[in-house]
């Protein structure tokens, strides 16, 4: 059975089900219902149209879901109901969906559990395992993100910012580094390609140029055991060329647009490590050039932090160590910035103890072990 083929369903199957009178929270337990059934029984028995298949499924869920209740709740009408026999547009409801469940009334990681689940067709099962937490605690947050929002209605326009937003957060989820995790970035490059099919934006198509110029490398992103591996010491013979042509293709017709946003900005400096033989190779200069539209687009300390980076590759490490003055300290990973431009200036017992406190601060395993390897390289430096 093709998955990605049943996810791509998925949207649209909702859609179906909304249409004929089912809430959208009703509706998201049927289709994934129907979905359990298919990977039960599609590999022995494909159906000719997996869409009829899995509407007819998800429907037959919902109004057995609606007669069990129709005592209590008085639901006959709607149990009797002829559903309309159109299915309709299914761009426009994979769309909405989109902005459903990326709705500003959402915390962001409800947001990206709903988005996953809804949209890309993953069961909670996966997403639990993909954000490594119990079963229950996502079926808990899942539960409660759609009850936030079941009076919203299905039709209103949302906003792209914060879909955009809400997809980007799911693919750093799967980019930080966890190999648990890796399924999850693909997972997101497939939604943020389905969102591009959907609009003509040129930051979405930003977007989804950055993905894939960062999903390129992940083959070289970690190395044996997950351990991290930073993108100077990464082997580059191993990044994919065809998703790299693809993404700056994407980022060069996006910027042809003029309409510059911070997602074609963030594409512009990845497309520019993903052109240099080495980091010692790499355009620097431009690189800076990039973070400081990004500033003006953004004003993020993140950027800021960044930024000091390529400051320190272009112009030394003293004129990035001035940059990162500027950034507030309790940004994270400032004290692993700080660690790597001190041990560029000689300053070996202060990079030492600030890769320490890096690791202590780790948003991750991969990541803590990584700084922690870093503290007891420099510290043999010290010794030697």
């Amino acid at each position: 059975m093709d998955a990605s083929l049943v996810r791509e369903l998925v949207p649209s199957v909702i859609g179906v089900l909304v249409r004929r009178g089912a809430d959208f929270a009703s509706a998201e337990d049927a289709v994934q219902e129907a979905l359990i059934r298919a990977l039960e029984t599609w590999p022995d028995d494909p159906p000719r149209d997996p869409k009829g298949w899995l509407v007819a499924a998800a429907w037959r869920r919902f109004l057995d879901a609606v007669r069990s209740e129709t005592s209590r709740r008085g639901r006959e009408l709607v149990v009797d109901a002829e559903p309309p026999s159109d299915p309709g547009p299914a761009a426009d409801d994979s769309l909405r969906l989109y902005f459903l469940c990326a709705h500003p009334a959402l915390p962001p990681a409800a947001a990206v559990a709903l988005t996953l689940r809804a949209v890309g067709g993953l069961t909670t099962r996966q997403i639990a395992a993909a954000h490594l937490v119990p079963e229950a605690t996502m079926a808990q947050r899942i539960s409660r993100a759609k009850k936030r929002i079941a009076g919203e209605p299905f039709d209103r326009p949302g906003d792209l910012g914060t879909v955009l937003r809400v997809l980007y957060l799911v693919f750093n989820e799967g980019y930080g580094g966890d190999p648990d995790h890796t399924d999850l970035a693909g997972e997101a490059v497939r939604l943020v390609r389905q969102l591009a099919a959907l609009t003509d934006d040129p930051e979405v198509a930003g977007l989804l140029a950055l993905v894939l110029l960062h999903h390129a490398r992940r083959v070289s992103r970690t190395g044996p055991g997950g351990r991290l591996v930073p993108l100077a010491d990464q082997d580059r013979s191993r990044w994919e060329t065809g998703l790299i042509a693809e993404g700056v293709a994407i980022l060069q017709a996006a910027l042809a647009r003029d309409r510059l946003g911070e997602y074609q900005a963030q594409a512009a400096i990845a497309a520019l490590h993903a052109d240099a033989p080495s980091t010692a190779e790499t355009d620097w200069v431009q690189i800076v050039e990039w973070y400081d539209e990004l500033l003006r687009l953004t004003e993020s300390p993140v950027v800021r932090l960044n930024r000091a980076v390529a400051v320190g590759e272009a112009d030394g490490p003293a004129a990035g160590l001035a940059a990162l003055a500027a950034v507030d300290p309790d940004v994270p990973r400032h004290a692993a910035v700080a660690a790597h431009l001190h041990e560029r200036a000689g300053d070996l017992e202060r990079a030492a103890g600030l890769d320490a406190e890096a690791s202590r601060a780790a948003p991750s395993v991969p990541e803590r072990d990584h700084l922690t390897r870093e503290a007891a390289r420099v510290r043999h430096r010290l010794r030697a």
